[in-house]
Protein backbone atom coordinates (compact mmCIF):
# COMPACT_ATOMS: atom_id res chain seq x y z
CA UNK A 1 0.00 0.00 0.00
CA UNK A 2 2.82 2.40 0.90
CA UNK A 3 4.54 1.58 -2.37
CA UNK A 4 1.42 2.51 -4.31
CA UNK A 5 1.11 5.85 -2.54
CA UNK A 6 4.82 6.54 -3.02
CA UNK A 7 4.53 5.97 -6.76
CA UNK A 8 1.48 8.23 -6.96
CA UNK A 9 3.44 11.00 -5.27
CA UNK A 10 6.57 10.64 -7.37
CA UNK A 11 4.98 9.92 -10.77
CA UNK A 12 1.51 11.55 -10.77
CA UNK A 13 1.65 12.18 -14.50
CA UNK A 14 1.54 8.45 -15.18
CA UNK A 15 -2.01 8.40 -13.83
CA UNK A 16 -3.13 11.58 -15.62
CA UNK A 17 -4.90 9.88 -18.52
CA UNK A 18 -6.91 7.56 -16.27
CA UNK A 19 -7.65 10.37 -13.84
CA UNK A 20 -8.80 12.69 -16.62
CA UNK A 21 -11.08 10.05 -18.11
CA UNK A 22 -12.58 9.27 -14.70
CA UNK A 23 -13.04 12.98 -13.95
CA UNK A 24 -14.98 13.40 -17.20
CA UNK A 25 -17.11 10.35 -16.37
CA UNK A 26 -17.71 11.77 -12.89
CA UNK A 27 -18.92 15.03 -14.42
CA UNK A 28 -21.22 13.08 -16.73
CA UNK A 29 -22.59 10.92 -13.89
CA UNK A 30 -23.31 13.89 -11.64
CA UNK A 31 -24.89 15.85 -14.48
CA UNK A 32 -27.17 12.95 -15.42
CA UNK A 33 -28.11 12.35 -11.79
CA UNK A 34 -28.77 16.03 -11.14
CA UNK A 35 -30.81 16.30 -14.33
CA UNK A 36 -32.90 13.27 -13.34
CA UNK A 37 -33.47 14.66 -9.84
CA UNK A 38 -34.39 18.04 -11.28
CA UNK A 39 -36.88 16.55 -13.74
CA UNK A 40 -38.50 14.31 -11.14
CA UNK A 41 -38.52 17.02 -8.48
CA UNK A 42 -40.02 19.60 -10.82
CA UNK A 43 -42.76 17.20 -11.85
CA UNK A 44 -43.74 15.81 -8.45
CA UNK A 45 -43.41 18.74 -6.04
CA UNK A 46 -47.17 19.30 -5.77
CA UNK A 47 -47.73 15.77 -4.49
CA UNK A 48 -44.56 15.56 -2.38
CA UNK A 49 -45.62 18.75 -0.59
CA UNK A 50 -48.78 17.12 0.74
CA UNK A 51 -49.26 16.12 4.36
CA UNK A 52 -52.06 13.75 3.32
CA UNK A 53 -51.28 10.06 2.92
CA UNK A 54 -53.83 9.29 0.19
CA UNK A 55 -55.23 10.86 -2.96
CA UNK A 56 -58.57 9.84 -4.42
CA UNK A 57 -59.42 9.91 -8.14
CA UNK A 58 -62.58 8.88 -9.96
CA UNK A 59 -62.27 5.22 -10.91
CA UNK A 60 -62.21 5.90 -14.67
CA UNK A 61 -59.44 8.53 -14.48
CA UNK A 62 -56.46 6.13 -14.46
CA UNK A 63 -54.73 8.26 -11.81
CA UNK A 64 -54.92 11.39 -13.99
CA UNK A 65 -56.04 14.71 -12.54
CA UNK A 66 -57.18 15.92 -15.96
CA UNK A 67 -59.61 13.02 -16.40
CA UNK A 68 -60.80 12.80 -12.79
CA UNK A 69 -63.92 14.41 -11.30
CA UNK A 70 -65.29 14.10 -7.76
CA UNK A 71 -68.58 15.73 -6.81
CA UNK A 72 -69.38 17.12 -3.34
CA UNK A 73 -71.43 14.05 -2.36
CA UNK A 74 -68.52 11.72 -3.11
CA UNK A 75 -66.06 13.89 -1.17
CA UNK A 76 -68.48 13.96 1.79
CA UNK A 77 -68.77 10.17 1.65
CA UNK A 78 -64.99 9.89 1.76
CA UNK A 79 -64.93 11.99 4.90
CA UNK A 80 -67.34 9.58 6.63
CA UNK A 81 -65.11 6.55 6.05
CA UNK A 82 -63.62 4.97 9.16
CA UNK A 83 -59.96 5.93 9.55
CA UNK A 84 -60.25 9.23 7.65
CA UNK A 85 -59.32 12.19 9.83
CA UNK A 86 -59.58 14.91 7.16
CA UNK A 87 -60.47 15.23 3.49
CA UNK A 88 -60.20 18.13 1.06
CA UNK A 89 -60.66 18.73 -2.63
CA UNK A 90 -57.78 19.32 -5.03
CA UNK A 91 -57.77 20.73 -8.56
CA UNK A 92 -55.01 21.78 -10.94
CA UNK A 93 -55.19 23.96 -14.05
CA UNK A 94 -52.13 24.43 -16.27
CA UNK A 95 -52.32 27.92 -17.74
CA UNK A 96 -50.17 30.84 -18.81
CA UNK A 97 -49.39 33.71 -16.44
CA UNK A 98 -47.35 36.89 -16.13
CA UNK A 99 -45.76 38.47 -13.07
CA UNK A 100 -46.64 42.19 -12.98
CA UNK A 101 -44.49 44.95 -11.56
CA UNK A 102 -45.66 47.78 -9.28
CA UNK A 103 -47.00 49.66 -12.31
CA UNK A 104 -49.05 46.70 -13.45
CA UNK A 105 -46.72 45.95 -16.37
CA UNK A 106 -45.38 42.45 -17.14
CA UNK A 107 -41.81 42.02 -15.97
CA UNK A 108 -40.95 40.03 -19.09
CA UNK A 109 -42.45 39.57 -22.53
CA UNK A 110 -42.62 35.81 -22.06
CA UNK A 111 -45.72 34.10 -20.70
CA UNK A 112 -44.84 31.66 -17.92
CA UNK A 113 -46.56 28.28 -17.68
CA UNK A 114 -47.93 27.74 -14.18
CA UNK A 115 -50.02 25.15 -12.38
CA UNK A 116 -52.88 26.88 -10.55
CA UNK A 117 -53.78 24.68 -7.60
CA UNK A 118 -57.17 25.00 -5.94
CA UNK A 119 -57.12 23.20 -2.60
CA UNK A 120 -59.02 22.82 0.66
CA UNK A 121 -56.51 20.96 2.82
CA UNK A 122 -53.24 22.53 3.92
CA UNK A 123 -50.03 20.77 2.93
CA UNK A 124 -46.65 20.31 4.56
CA UNK A 125 -45.20 23.12 2.47
CA UNK A 126 -48.38 25.20 2.00
CA UNK A 127 -50.61 26.86 4.64
CA UNK A 128 -54.41 26.85 4.64
CA UNK A 129 -56.02 28.28 1.48
CA UNK A 130 -55.60 32.08 1.18
CA UNK A 131 -58.55 34.47 0.77
CA UNK A 132 -60.14 34.90 -2.65
CA UNK A 133 -57.90 36.81 -5.03
CA UNK A 134 -54.69 35.89 -3.20
CA UNK A 135 -52.14 33.12 -3.72
CA UNK A 136 -49.11 31.33 -2.38
CA UNK A 137 -46.64 31.08 -5.25
CA UNK A 138 -43.75 28.70 -5.80
CA UNK A 139 -40.43 30.51 -5.53
CA UNK A 140 -39.33 29.18 -8.93
CA UNK A 141 -41.75 31.63 -10.59
CA UNK A 142 -39.69 34.55 -9.32
CA UNK A 143 -42.58 36.46 -7.74
CA UNK A 144 -42.29 38.16 -4.35
CA UNK A 145 -44.83 38.90 -1.66
CA UNK A 146 -46.94 41.84 -2.78
CA UNK A 147 -46.47 41.12 -6.48
CA UNK A 148 -49.44 40.42 -8.73
CA UNK A 149 -49.72 37.40 -11.02
CA UNK A 150 -52.01 37.81 -14.02
CA UNK A 151 -53.39 34.42 -15.02
CA UNK A 152 -54.73 33.30 -18.38
CA UNK A 153 -55.80 35.27 -21.46
CA UNK A 154 -58.25 37.26 -19.34
CA UNK A 155 -55.36 38.33 -17.04
CA UNK A 156 -57.16 37.35 -13.84
CA UNK A 157 -55.05 38.99 -11.14
CA UNK A 158 -54.09 37.38 -7.83
CA UNK A 159 -51.87 38.95 -5.21
CA UNK A 160 -48.91 36.99 -3.90
CA UNK A 161 -49.19 36.71 -0.12
CA UNK A 162 -46.51 34.08 0.46
CA UNK A 163 -43.77 32.05 -1.22
CA UNK A 164 -43.53 28.27 -1.07
CA UNK A 165 -40.74 25.98 -2.19
CA UNK A 166 -40.62 22.78 -4.22
CA UNK A 167 -44.31 22.64 -5.14
CA UNK A 168 -44.10 22.48 -8.94
CA UNK A 169 -46.29 20.21 -11.02
CA UNK A 170 -45.00 18.76 -14.31
CA UNK A 171 -42.19 21.35 -14.31
CA UNK A 172 -44.61 24.26 -13.84
CA UNK A 173 -44.47 26.49 -10.73
CA UNK A 174 -47.42 26.05 -8.39
CA UNK A 175 -49.81 28.94 -7.75
CA UNK A 176 -51.87 27.87 -4.73
CA UNK A 177 -55.29 29.52 -4.41
CA UNK A 178 -58.65 29.08 -2.72
CA UNK A 179 -61.32 26.91 -4.38
CA UNK A 180 -63.26 30.05 -5.32
CA UNK A 181 -60.27 31.63 -7.07
CA UNK A 182 -59.56 28.31 -8.76
CA UNK A 183 -63.11 28.25 -10.15
CA UNK A 184 -62.61 31.79 -11.47
CA UNK A 185 -59.38 30.73 -13.19
CA UNK A 186 -61.09 27.77 -14.85
CA UNK A 187 -64.02 29.86 -16.02
CA UNK A 188 -61.77 32.57 -17.47
CA UNK A 189 -58.72 30.66 -18.71
CA UNK A 190 -59.81 27.05 -19.14
CA UNK A 191 -63.56 26.97 -19.80
CA UNK A 192 -63.12 23.45 -21.17
CA UNK A 193 -62.27 22.36 -17.62
CA UNK A 194 -64.89 24.46 -15.83
CA UNK A 195 -66.68 22.59 -13.05
CA UNK A 196 -69.67 23.20 -10.82
CA UNK A 197 -69.00 24.63 -7.34
CA UNK A 198 -67.69 21.98 -4.98
CA UNK A 199 -66.49 19.66 -7.75
CA UNK A 200 -62.77 18.83 -7.73
CA UNK A 201 -60.46 16.68 -9.77
CA UNK A 202 -59.31 14.71 -6.73
CA UNK A 203 -59.49 14.55 -2.96
CA UNK A 204 -56.66 14.43 -0.47
CA UNK A 205 -57.11 12.22 2.58
CA UNK A 206 -55.35 12.31 5.92
CA UNK A 207 -55.66 9.10 7.86
CA UNK A 208 -56.11 8.74 11.59
CA UNK A 209 -53.07 7.99 13.70
CA UNK A 210 -52.15 4.32 13.79
CA UNK A 211 -54.34 3.35 10.86
CA UNK A 212 -52.78 1.69 7.80
CA UNK A 213 -53.30 4.01 4.80
CA UNK A 214 -53.73 1.01 2.50
CA UNK A 215 -56.60 -0.21 4.63
CA UNK A 216 -58.24 3.21 4.54
CA UNK A 217 -57.76 3.36 0.76
CA UNK A 218 -59.66 0.09 0.35
CA UNK A 219 -62.44 1.34 2.65
CA UNK A 220 -62.79 4.58 0.66
CA UNK A 221 -63.18 2.75 -2.64
CA UNK A 222 -65.66 0.29 -1.10
CA UNK A 223 -67.71 3.10 0.42
CA UNK A 224 -67.97 5.21 -2.72
CA UNK A 225 -68.00 2.51 -5.37
CA UNK A 226 -66.73 5.04 -7.90
CA UNK A 227 -63.19 6.00 -6.82
CA UNK A 228 -59.62 4.82 -7.13
CA UNK A 229 -57.50 5.66 -4.10
CA UNK A 230 -53.69 5.69 -4.17
CA UNK A 231 -50.98 6.48 -1.68
CA UNK A 232 -49.03 9.64 -2.44
CA UNK A 233 -45.99 7.57 -3.47
CA UNK A 234 -48.08 5.54 -5.91
CA UNK A 235 -49.66 8.71 -7.28
CA UNK A 236 -46.18 10.19 -7.86
CA UNK A 237 -45.11 7.06 -9.74
CA UNK A 238 -48.27 7.32 -11.88
CA UNK A 239 -47.50 10.87 -13.05
CA UNK A 240 -46.78 11.09 -16.78
CA UNK A 241 -43.15 10.37 -17.58
CA UNK A 242 -41.88 9.74 -14.04
CA UNK A 243 -41.26 6.00 -14.38
CA UNK A 244 -40.01 6.39 -17.95
CA UNK A 245 -37.50 9.05 -16.93
CA UNK A 246 -36.25 7.03 -13.96
CA UNK A 247 -35.89 3.92 -16.11
CA UNK A 248 -34.12 5.65 -19.00
CA UNK A 249 -31.73 7.65 -16.83
CA UNK A 250 -31.11 4.61 -14.64
CA UNK A 251 -29.93 2.61 -17.65
CA UNK A 252 -27.66 5.42 -18.88
CA UNK A 253 -26.17 6.02 -15.42
CA UNK A 254 -25.65 2.29 -14.90
CA UNK A 255 -23.93 1.96 -18.27
CA UNK A 256 -21.66 4.90 -17.40
CA UNK A 257 -20.60 3.20 -14.17
CA UNK A 258 -19.72 0.11 -16.22
CA UNK A 259 -17.56 2.32 -18.45
CA UNK A 260 -15.78 3.53 -15.29
CA UNK A 261 -14.92 -0.07 -14.46
CA UNK A 262 -13.71 -0.72 -18.00
CA UNK A 263 -11.49 2.38 -17.99
CA UNK A 264 -9.95 1.37 -14.66
CA UNK A 265 -9.47 -2.22 -15.82
CA UNK A 266 -7.74 -1.23 -19.06
CA UNK A 267 -5.49 1.30 -17.34
CA UNK A 268 -4.33 -1.03 -14.59
CA UNK A 269 -3.95 -3.91 -17.04
CA UNK A 270 -1.48 -1.76 -18.99
CA UNK A 271 0.26 -0.70 -15.78
CA UNK A 272 0.58 -4.35 -14.72
CA UNK A 273 2.09 -5.39 -18.06
CA UNK A 274 4.63 -2.57 -17.88
CA UNK A 275 5.58 -3.48 -14.30
CA UNK A 276 5.85 -7.24 -14.67
CA UNK A 277 9.59 -7.13 -14.05
CA UNK A 278 9.15 -4.82 -11.07
CA UNK A 279 6.57 -7.14 -9.52
CA UNK A 280 8.97 -10.05 -9.95
CA UNK A 281 11.69 -8.15 -8.12
CA UNK A 282 9.29 -7.14 -5.34
CA UNK A 283 8.24 -10.75 -4.86
CA UNK A 284 11.86 -11.87 -4.83
CA UNK A 285 12.50 -9.33 -2.07
CA UNK A 286 9.67 -10.74 0.01
CA UNK A 287 6.57 -8.80 -1.03
CA UNK A 288 3.40 -10.88 -1.00
CA UNK A 289 0.84 -11.09 -3.76
CA UNK A 290 -1.67 -9.40 -1.47
CA UNK A 291 0.74 -6.57 -0.81
CA UNK A 292 1.26 -5.89 -4.50
CA UNK A 293 -2.48 -6.07 -5.23
CA UNK A 294 -3.15 -3.76 -2.28
CA UNK A 295 -0.86 -1.18 -3.90
CA UNK A 296 -2.90 -1.38 -7.11
CA UNK A 297 -6.17 -1.01 -5.21
CA UNK A 298 -4.79 1.94 -3.23
CA UNK A 299 -3.84 3.69 -6.45
CA UNK A 300 -7.29 2.99 -7.92
CA UNK A 301 -8.98 4.50 -4.85
CA UNK A 302 -6.80 7.62 -4.82
CA UNK A 303 -7.17 8.20 -8.57
CA UNK A 304 -10.95 7.76 -8.29
CA UNK A 305 -11.21 10.19 -5.37
CA UNK A 306 -9.11 12.84 -7.13
CA UNK A 307 -11.15 12.38 -10.32
CA UNK A 308 -14.37 12.66 -8.32
CA UNK A 309 -13.19 15.89 -6.69
CA UNK A 310 -12.29 17.36 -10.09
CA UNK A 311 -15.57 16.32 -11.70
CA UNK A 312 -17.62 17.54 -8.75
CA UNK A 313 -15.77 20.84 -8.71
CA UNK A 314 -16.43 21.35 -12.41
CA UNK A 315 -20.14 20.62 -12.09
CA UNK A 316 -20.46 22.90 -9.04
CA UNK A 317 -18.76 25.69 -10.95
CA UNK A 318 -21.28 25.28 -13.76
CA UNK A 319 -24.31 24.63 -11.53
CA UNK A 320 -25.47 28.25 -11.67
CA UNK A 321 -25.66 28.14 -15.45
CA UNK A 322 -27.20 24.67 -15.46
CA UNK A 323 -29.93 25.61 -12.98
CA UNK A 324 -31.09 28.41 -15.25
CA UNK A 325 -30.99 26.37 -18.45
CA UNK A 326 -32.20 22.92 -17.39
CA UNK A 327 -34.06 21.49 -14.37
CA UNK A 328 -30.81 20.54 -12.60
CA UNK A 329 -30.84 19.66 -8.90
CA UNK A 330 -27.65 18.33 -7.30
CA UNK A 331 -28.25 16.82 -3.86
CA UNK A 332 -25.69 15.68 -1.29
CA UNK A 333 -27.10 12.17 -1.49
CA UNK A 334 -26.60 12.08 -5.28
CA UNK A 335 -23.02 13.38 -5.00
CA UNK A 336 -22.09 10.86 -2.28
CA UNK A 337 -23.63 7.91 -4.10
CA UNK A 338 -21.79 8.89 -7.29
CA UNK A 339 -18.47 9.13 -5.43
CA UNK A 340 -18.97 5.76 -3.73
CA UNK A 341 -19.97 4.13 -7.02
CA UNK A 342 -16.94 5.61 -8.77
CA UNK A 343 -14.56 4.25 -6.14
CA UNK A 344 -16.19 0.81 -6.14
CA UNK A 345 -16.10 0.44 -9.93
CA UNK A 346 -12.49 1.68 -10.04
CA UNK A 347 -11.47 -0.88 -7.43
CA UNK A 348 -13.32 -3.64 -9.29
CA UNK A 349 -11.54 -2.63 -12.50
CA UNK A 350 -8.13 -2.67 -10.82
CA UNK A 351 -8.78 -6.08 -9.26
CA UNK A 352 -9.14 -7.57 -12.73
CA UNK A 353 -5.34 -7.27 -12.95
CA UNK A 354 -4.85 -9.21 -9.71
CA UNK A 355 -4.65 -12.56 -11.53
CA UNK A 356 -1.77 -11.31 -13.68
CA UNK A 357 0.07 -10.12 -10.57
CA UNK A 358 -0.49 -13.49 -8.90
CA UNK A 359 1.01 -15.33 -11.86
CA UNK A 360 4.27 -13.37 -11.96
CA UNK A 361 7.13 -15.80 -11.22
CA UNK A 362 10.10 -14.00 -9.63
CA UNK A 363 12.59 -16.58 -10.86
CA UNK A 364 11.53 -16.42 -14.50
CA UNK A 365 11.36 -12.63 -14.51
CA UNK A 366 14.77 -12.15 -12.91
CA UNK A 367 16.29 -14.91 -15.06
Amino acid sequence: MKLGLLELRRRPGQFGVAGGALAFLTLLLIFLGGLLDGLIGGSTGLLRAQSAELIVYSDDARASLVRSRLDPATIAAIGDVEGVSAVGGLGVAQVGARVLDADGQPRTDEVESVAVVGYELSATEVPDPPPVGEAYVDSSLGASVGDVVAIGPEQLEVEVVGAVDDTSYLLQPGVWVSPETYEQVLAAARPDLAMAPGVFQAALVRTADGVDPDVVAARVDDATGSTSTLTIDDAIAALPGVEDQEGTFGIVIGATFVVVGVVAALFFALITIERTGLYGVLKALGSSNLGVVASLVTQAVVVALVAFALGLGAILAASGVLAGAVPFDLSLERAVSTGVGLVIMSVVGSLLSARRVWRVDPASVIG
